[in-house]
């Protein structure tokens, strides 16, 4: 409304003022040439009100559009929860945050100043129409002109954009993992290869987008120029019909101000053109986001009592009450089983003779834990953050803190803990992970690579430590560590993701070659 409103006094302006010139400064009358004038001076007071509010309106559009589609997503991603991880890459909710959200409330201001500009339009016709037909009809065959300059580059445009913002929320990606990793790469002496890789990667994305901004300069190019071509042209034409007599100076003005009125629109539709181009790539972006389905907590209740976990795509079995290893050359092999035992994702394994995915999500929550080397650590002191939501009790802490060697961060259980463990040491952080899993004491314990950075004799005591205090409780490791290898009551030795053989470390050591060597080759690269 107010932009459509403002518009239209733009449009008036110029009607008004012709009046003035032919009925008061022509006709030699003070008293109209006044009344007029008052008239002009009421329509720009008027103009410049509306103008501020259609700002004002388009702004709280704009921002609204972008804070409730960041909303939506961020409850979607808590939604999500721990499968977020699984399912898509922080880059790309990284670059949703702050780009696409944006781009996509600048597109909704579409719907508001692109209806606005289109009416304007079709006063100023119908204006020029009662004034100069003939300047009409060139006015009205302007538009179809304009769109076969810019529409082929609009296509052009959307195109680029859809592969540059691809390529961008992959390259965020590399970037969270490598902020994430920054001290363990500074460590290892890898940062320097990271970064190259980083400036690698940049360098093609830029190239992309200068392909990007190739079709949008000319859009830009032509969204301000062809308005001004288009104004010359109407005036040129104008101006030979008050040579000829057919135009009054009132009118000639008047259609001056018209034609130079309608770059407002003209411009403001080409640009329109170009946001909801670039809106579209971003909202599917977001769409596609919030299409990733959210698990159903609904389900059949959990077995009564401690019970097997199945995996028939590995042939795994968990049995409770026991220790178990799950060790494969790739060590993504065993993650996956491990998620799948624990319901993270799409899965076929059971639990007793039920199907996990038919039960209940906070039954298997609260009775199944998955620990993982990227597990988040939330801020607070160090009792808050191994207690996790169970109530902190000093004994029991320093327990957990005990079997996960991590006495080296305990020395007071009240030390501050940043987010995501930043003062913390790459070591110091797992290990915080692993106590914080024992503290919970669930039925089931998945632990994925749980000592992966820590060095050998921590390692060992770790071994002994752990499968003494799950003793009786459920445990599955994914390892090729000799020492937790060695403590399992039963060892999974994968190839490509299915079981191969199935015994005891020692039983495995003897009757099988391949298992032999991966544990050979990892125990000569620990040495």
């Amino acid at each position: 409304m107010f932009g459509s409103l403002w518009f239209v006094s733009l449009a008036t302006t110029p009607y008004l003022i012709s009046q003035a010139i032919d009925r008061g400064l022509g006709a030699r009358r003070p008293g109209a040439l006044v009344g007029w004038v008052v008239a002009v001076l009421v329509v720009g007071v008027a103009s410049a009100v509306l103008g501020i509010m259609r700002h004002r309106s388009m702004s709280k559009l704009r921002m609204a559009a972008a804070l409730r589609t960041a909303d939506l997503v961020m409850s979607h991603a808590t939604r999500l929860g721990a499968a977020l991880p699984r399912r898509v890459t922080a880059g790309e909710v990284v670059t949703i945050g702050i780009s696409d959200v944006w781009t996509i409330g600048r597109a909704m201001n579409v719907g508001g100043v692109g209806v606005a500009a289109t009416l304007a339009y079709i006063v100023v016709a119908t204006l020029l129409s009662r004034t100069a037909p003939s300047l009409a009809v060139v006015v009205l065959a302007g538009v179809p002109v304009l769109a076969l300059f810019v529409g082929p580059l609009l296509q052009r445009s959307q195109r680029a954009s859809s592969g540059y913002r691809e390529r961008q929320g992959e390259l965020n990606a590399r970037l969270v993992d490598v902020l994430g990793g920054l001290r363990i790469l500074n460590g290892l002496g890898g940062k320097q290869t990271h970064l190259r890789r980083y400036v690698g990667e940049s360098a093609k994305l830029r190239a992309q987008g200068y392909r990007v901004g190739g079709p949008s300069s000319w859009i830009g190019a032509l969204g301000d120029g062809l308005p001004v071509v288009f104004l010359a042209v109407v005036v040129w034409l104008a101006a030979r019909l008050a040579a000829q007599g057919e135009l009054t100076a009132g009118q000639l003005v008047a259609v001056y101000g018209y034609t130079a009125m309608l770059v407002i629109p003209v411009n403001v539709l080409i640009f329109c053109s170009f946001d909801v181009t670039r809106g579209i790539v971003a909202a599917r972006r977001v769409v596609n986001f919030l299409k990733i389905p959210v698990d159903d907590p609904s389900g059949r209740p959990a077995p009564d009592g401690p019970a097997p976990l199945r995996d028939p795509e590995s042939g795994v079995v968990a049995e409770p009450g026991r220790f178990t290893a799950l060790a494969g050359a790739r060590p993504a092999d065993a993650a996956e089983v491990i998620d799948r035992l624990g319901r993270y994702g799409p899965t076929r394994a059971t639990w007793g003779d039920v199907r996990l995915d038919e039960i209940a999500q906070p039954e298997v929550r609260e009775r199944i834990l998955v620990t993982e080397p990227g597990a988040d650590l939330f801020a607070g002191t160090l009792r808050e953050v191994v207690a996790g939501r169970d109530e902190p009790r000093d004994a029991k802490v320093r327990a957990a803190i005990e079997t996960a060697v991590a006495h080296d961060v305990a020395a007071d259980l009240g030390r501050p803990v940043e987010w995501a463990g930043r003062n913390l040491s790459g070591g110091q952080r797992q290990r915080v992970r692993l106590a914080r899993a024992v503290h919970a004491d669930p039925e089931m314990l998945l632990a994925a690579e749980p000592t992966s950075a820590v060095d050998a004799h921590t390692e060992a005591a770790i071994a002994e430590r752990l499968s003494a205090a799950r003793r009786g409780r459920g445990t599955v490791v994914a390892t090729t560590s000799p020492v937790l290898l060695d403590r399992a009551d039963v060892v999974h030795y994968l190839v490509e993701g299915r079981v191969a053989a199935s015994g005891t470390h020692r039983e495995l050591l003897t009757a099988e070659p391949g298992y032999r060597a991966l544990v050979t080759r990892v125990f000569g690269e620990d040495e």
